[in-house]
C-alpha cells in the first residue's frame, strides 16, 4: 500500500525485485520511511498514518508467524489512518527528499532529455523491454500499465 509497487517486479533493479527484501529495512525507520512511499502521492499523505502503516506492515513480515497480526487486527489498525490530517507535503524530510529526487533525475539527464535507461522525458517515447510507452513526468510514472478496465468494462 506504502509503495504502490507489485509483490514481485523483475523489470526492477537488482535488489528490488523482491518488494519484502526491499522495503523491510526501511520500515523501521522514519527518516527513511519516505524512500517506501509512492512519489505519485506526492506529498498528500499523512506521516503518522504512513508511519503507524510501516509498523503495522513490519509486523506482518514477522519472520515468525505466530508474531504476525490476524487480518481483522490489520483491518481495525488501519481503520483510523484514514483520517489522520498531517499531510507530508509540509514535512521537511519530505521537501528534502523531493529535492534529492529531482537533483537525481536532473543527473541522469543527458543532454537531449534522455534517460540511461533508454527512456526519454517530457512526453516522448521510451521502448524499454522494446514495448513503446509515453513518460509525461518521470518522477510519477508508473511501470505499471493502466488496466483496460474503467467503470468495469473493457474498453
Amino acid at each position: 500500500m506504502l509503495t504502490g509497487r507489485r509483490s514481485m517486479d523483475k523489470n526492477r533493479p537488482s535488489g528490488e525485485h523482491n518488494l519484502v527484501e526491499w522495503a523491510r529495512p526501511y520500515l523501521g525507520e522514519k527518516r527513511r520511511l519516505y524512500r517506501l512511499i509512492d512519489p505519485r502521492l506526492e506529498g498528500n499523505f499523512s506521516i503518522k498514518g504512513a508511519q503507524k502503516a510501516a509498523q503495522l506492515a513490519c509486523h506482518c513480515l514477522s519472520r515468525d508467524p505466530k508474531a504476525r497480526p490476524l487480518m481483522s487486527e490489520v483491518v481495525e489498525a488501519l481503520r483510523p489512518l484514514l483520517n489522520l490530517k498531517d499531510m507530508a507535503s509540509s514535512s521537511f524530510h519530505y521537501q528534502a527528499l523531493q529535492a534529492e529526487r529531482s537533483s537525481r533525475q536532473q543527473q541522469l539527464a543527458n543532454g537531449n532529455g534522455q534517460l540511461k535507461n533508454g527512456a526519454y522525458l517530457n512526453g516522448q517515447l521510451s521502448s524499454k523491454n522494446g514495448r513503446p510507452r509515453v513518460i509525461t513526468n518521470i518522477s510519477h510514472a508508473s511501470p505499471y500499465r493502466q488496466s483496460p478496465r474503467q467503470n468495469g468494462k473493457v474498453s
